[in-house]
Order: structure tokens, then C-alpha cells, then sequence
């Protein structure tokens, strides 16, 4: 029975060692099936989510789904840490002399093991043969590097999240909170910025090969949420592939050619992330997103801002089949997530995170004026300079 034990155990310590080299050390994916760190981030997920379902949808639900990224990884740590003690706690009792007049039960030996583990030293539990010593120190050993592992491991997590959520939140000024192609196209062309939606649009192709790059690495990445309910990364990434689309299809005052290099990088991204968590493409055929009578709105919306559409009659089919290429890899990503895509026009009563708060809305107002292009300097009397006199009025009535 102790034979059987000892190649239980060796065995656990392989399992468990090859999944902690691979997720903290190894920065490549892994395409094998059968993974512990796999089948616990489903299992986990499946149960955490099934419970935010039943709550109301709104900052009560977004909340505890926000406590799943930080809190699965701890328990994830703990659950190696205990298999580790575990596994040397029976390899230890298998080890023990048969000749011994007192032969430590298991308890005892994974009590053992656990201060070996974390190099705390008692000394009131000893091994005794010399293949139990060794075990103890290796044991000593690779408790000391998985705790120094761990400890350098969240510092890159944390980094890797902060990067990308540093430019879903540079979206919220371009295109609007959540973010649209409808508002981001629509800013650009009314303040004359398209001709930088190239060198934005360039940062997000970047932006897609960090992503794809880290969250391949480290999966659980996915499970980190943004900052506020109404923003993720996979909302950030629908808006760009939206806007990429459009100026494929028909929009003229842009050249298509880096909107077709970062819509093929956003899209392997789509691809790449869908395999790793195991979804298919969603039954979504996109026609919820894009309504007729929302699509013609959308080219009202790009007559006022002088943004010019060439598309033709054809362009609407054009764009579906476009849609029809990534949208339901996204509709599936967001299921599984529980992150709502963004739409392709902003709600009238959205309004920018940067707009909120105090005097918000005198603030956005004013910028609005002054980023009008028809409101040059000379164009001002001179009782008028800076402002005009109702932003006075809206000011002294602010009490400023």
C-alpha cells in the first residue's frame, strides 16, 4: 500500500508542478486539453457566474463579478499550495521505515509537510530515514521558489491589466462611454482629426498584439474587469472593429488601409481568445446591433458631422457580410464573459465619464464650442472673447 501511495504522490507533485511552471513561468499557450488550471477556471467560472446571473443587472451585479479576477487566483495559489503539502504529506508517510516502533500517522506527516513547506522549522515532527529527509528538503526547496514565484508572478498580472486598460480608457474622449464607431468616426470628422484616426488606429493594432500575446500567456487575464460597468476590453475592441469596417466599406475621406491592418489584427485576436476558452460562434447574426432604422441613423449622424459615406446602395449588404465575419465570435466571447458588446450608436442619454461630476456639463459644452471649427478667434466681438455670453450666464449661475 505504501508503493501505491508513494507513485500517488509523485504523481500529484508532476501534475502540479507542470501546471504552475506552465501558467507562472511558460509564456506561451498551452493547446493541451486536460489542464488543472483549465478545468478550474471553468468549473469556477461557471459557478461564479451562474450566481451573478441571479442578481439584478447594475453595479450590484458588475461588483461581484469584478471580485472573481483577484479572488480565483488566490484560491488558485492555495489549491497548488495544498495539493504540494498534501502530496509530500503522504509521500512522506510511504517513506517511513517499517522497522520503526512509531510510525507517524498521516495527519502527522502532512503537519510535517506543511511546516517543511513553508520553511517554518518546529522541529517537533522530524522524518526519520534518510529518503524522508530528502523529500523534506526538496520539499523546503520548492516551497521557498513557489512562494518567490508567486510574489514576482501578480507584479506582471497587474502590469500586463494595467496596459490594457490604459487605452480602453484613452477611448472614452474619442468614442464615448461605452465606447461606439458611430461616436469615434463622428468626433474625429467634426473636430477635422480624421487624418489621426490613422495613428489611432495604429496604437490599437499594437494594442491587439500585446493583448493577444499576454492573454495567451495568462488566460485568467480575461476574468479582469475595467474600472467602470459601461467599459471593457472586449467593448473597446467591438468599437475598433466596428470603425475599421466602416472605413473599409465606404467611408471616403480615409485611406483603408491601416483600418484593414488593425481589423485583421483585432480579428485574429477574436479568433485566438475564442479558441482558448473553448467558444463557438454565437447563433447572433448581428441584426439586434444594426437595425435598419438604426443604420440609417447612423448616416444622418455622419451628414451632420461632414463625414462623408460612399457606399451605394450595396453598402449595407457589404457591411452585414463583414459583420457577419466577427460578430458572433464576439456575441459568443460576451456570453461567456458576461460583458455586453457595445452598440453602434451611443444612447441620447449617454454621456463620457470625463462629463460627469462637478460642472460637467458646462465643461462639455464649452469644449464643444470651442472645438467647433466655424468658431474661429477673429470671429468673436470683443465682449465675447473667450466665451460666449451664455457660457458667462451658465457660469455665474455655476457660481463661478
Amino acid at each position: 500500500m505504501k508503493y501505491a501511495a508513494a507513485l500517488l504522490a509523485l504523481l500529484v507533485l508532476a501534475f502540479v508542478l507542470q501546471d504552475a511552471f506552465e501558467v507562472m513561468l511558460l509564456p506561451r499557450r498551452i493547446s493541451r486539453r486536460y489542464r488543472l488550471t483549465r478545468l478550474y477556471f471553468r468549473a469556477a467560472w461557471l459557478a461564479w457566474s451562474s450566481i451573478a446571473r441571479r442578481l439584478a443587472k447594475g453595479a450590484s451585479r458588475e461588483g461581484f463579478l469584478s471580485i472573481f479576477g483577484a479572488l480565483s487566483m488566490i484560491l488558485l495559489f492555495a489549491a497548488w499550495a495544498a495539493a504540494l503539502i498534501g502530496a509530500f504529506g503522504l509521500l512522506g508517510w510511504a517513506l517511513q521505515s517499517s522497522a520503526q516502533h512509531a510510525t507517524s500517522p498521516l495527519t502527522e506527516q502532512i503537519y510535517l509537510s506543511g511546516v517543511t513547506f513553508f520553511t517554518l522549522g518546529y522541529g517537533d515532527v522530524v522524518p526519520h530515514t534518510a529518503a524522508a529527509r530528502c523529500a523534506a528538503v526538496a520539499e523546503a526547496g520548492i516551497g521557498l521558489g513557489f512562494i518567490a514565484v508567486v510574489i514576482g508572478y501578480l507584479p506582471v498580472l497587474y502590469q500586463l491589466f494595467a496596459r490594457r486598460e490604459a487605452h480602453v480608457i484613452l477611448l472614452d474622449g474619442r468614442a464615448g462611454s461605452p465606447p461606439t464607431a458611430t461616436t469615434m468616426l463622428t468626433r474625429h470628422a467634426e473636430a477635422g482629426g480624421l487624418a489621426s484616426l490613422n495613428e489611432l488606429l495604429r496604437e490599437w493594432e499594437t494594442w491587439g498584439a500585446e493583448l493577444l500575446e499576454s492573454h495567451l500567456s495568462y488566460p485568467m487575464l480575461v476574468f479582469y474587469r475595467s474600472q467602470h460597468d459601461n467599459q471593457s476590453w472586449l467593448a473597446a475592441l467591438t468599437a475598433i472593429m466596428d470603425s475599421c469596417a466602416l472605413i473599409m466599406v465606404s467611408v471616403e475621406d480615409l485611406p483603408p488601409l491601416q483600418a484593414r491592418m488593425t481589423f485583421t489584427m483585432a480579428r485574429q485576436v477574436v479568433v485566438e481568445m475564442a479558441r482558448s476558452l473553448g467558444v463557438s460562434p454565437s447563433r447572433y447574426n448581428g441584426v439586434d446591433r444594426l437595425p435598419h432604422e438604426m443604420f440609417d441613423r447612423m448616416l444622418e449622424e455622419f451628414q451632420s458631422a461632414g463625414l462623408r459615406w460612399n457606399g451605394g446602395p450595396e453598402a449595407r449588404e457589404l457591411l452585414a457580410s463583414l459583420r457577419a465575419t466577427y460578430e458572433p465570435l464576439l456575441d459568443g466571447l460576451g456570453l461567456r464573459l458576461m460583458l455586453p458588446l457595445t452598440a453602434w450608436i451611443a444612447a441620447d442619454d449617454s454621456a463620457d465619464h470625463w462629463q460627469r461630476g462637478h460642472r460637467g456639463l458646462i465643461v462639455s459644452k464649452i469644449i464643444e464650442e470651442l472645438s467647433d471649427r466655424s468658431l474661429k478667434p477673429d470671429s468673436f466681438s470683443a465682449d465675447e472673447k473667450p466665451f460666449s455670453r451664455r457660457w458667462k450666464r451658465l457660469g455665474k449661475r455655476e457660481g463661478f
